[in-house]
């Protein structure tokens, strides 16, 4: 690592690394200073790309090949295609078919794409796409050309997650009124209690209809933005450290001690941001269809019941 993009990556506010940039602004419908495109877009539209790509691409490898191949043609034809497939497969028989049953394969196409977009989106921000973009500025000698165009981590973003979050929203109750129908759903708002109880009940289930999308965008920002700025404060502390040794005196011993303990737990918090990531996209789906699954009929719990008592009657 060259010395300017080690300075660069340790900027004095380690928040420059997760915030926004725009890149093009303009007034637009009578709005002033709108941000057409930025850092955040840049990366949105690189996972999507990248999302769409990759998925495709691991289709083709794990897809039956020809006949000619015999029981070859069942194995994937790529190391990584097939970790793809062991994910996607764990994803949908250890994950939604417990909870969704019959209608996994109904919402599973909508949670692997929830997952490895924001799993995308998560891996680009471990990128120092921004500090590289900064590094072609200075290189071009011309300020603003590229910083903005693309980097930072759009999952920091709170419009992000919101905007994932009211995706899954639209989801979850989209399939909760398919599945209960229009008034199964609004009865589902009075959570089988007495009429009476329905003035304090409705209200609260509502809230918590609401609550959900918001957990899930909240948790998503918050773990990310965390994570990031952390692994920034140590790359300012380990330069910080590296600063010292003009200082002269005990610093010269000081200096480099503070220097490579903030660079060995710079690289272990970014090794379990690796982590964090794939574990906040699990997260991000696990729960969407946690919330899916709580919007179903209660066909087999009164089928139970009814087969219960069976027994008792035919005495």
């Amino acid at each position: 690592m060259t010395p300017q993009l080690t300075f660069t990556l340790a900027a004095q506010n380690p928040v420059d690394h997760v915030v926004n940039v725009g890149y093009k602004v303009m007034d637009l419908f009578g709005m002033k200073d709108v941000w057409v495109w930025s850092a955040h877009v840049g990366n949105l539209v690189l996972a999507g790309l990248l999302t769409i790509l990759i998925i495709t691409w691991a289709a083709r490898k794990i897809a039956t090949g020809p006949q000619s191949l015999g029981a070859n043609r069942y194995l994937t034809r790529n190391p990584f295609a097939h970790m793809i497939e062991v994910i996607c497969t764990y994803l949908r028989e250890n994950t939604a078919r417990p909870l969704l049953g019959d209608r996994t394969d109904r919402f599973i196409p909508v949670l692997w794409t929830l997952f490895f977009f924001i799993l995308i989106n998560n891996l680009l921000g471990l990128v120092p796409i921004t500090d590289l973009m900064h590094l072609a500025d200075k290189a071009a000698g011309q300020h603003g050309l590229f910083s903005g165009l693309i980097g930072a981590t759009a999952t920091q973003n709170i419009f992000v997650t919101a905007s994932l979050a009211i995706i899954a929203a639209i989801v979850i109750n989209v399939a909760g009124i398919r599945e209960l129908g229009f008034g199964g759903y609004l009865k589902h708002l009075t959570a089988g209690t007495p009429a009476y109880l329905w003035p304090l009940m409705v209200p609260i289930e509502i809230v918590g209809t609401v609550i959900k999308p918001v957990a899930l965008a909240l948790r998503l920002f918050a773990n990310m933005t965390a994570g990031h700025i952390l692994v920034a404060v140590l790359f300012m502390f380990a330069v910080s450290g590296l600063g010292l040794l003009s200082k002269g005196g005990l610093n010269v011993v000081l200096g480099p001690a503070i220097t490579v303990v903030s660079v060995v737990a710079a690289v272990a918090i970014y090794f379990l941001e690796l982590f964090v990531a794939f574990l906040q996209a699990f997260v991000f789906m696990f729960l969407t269809t946690v919330f899916i699954s709580q919007l179903a009929h209660h066909h087999d719990h009164e089928h139970d019941e009814a087969h219960g008592h069976e027994p008792a009657h035919s005495h």
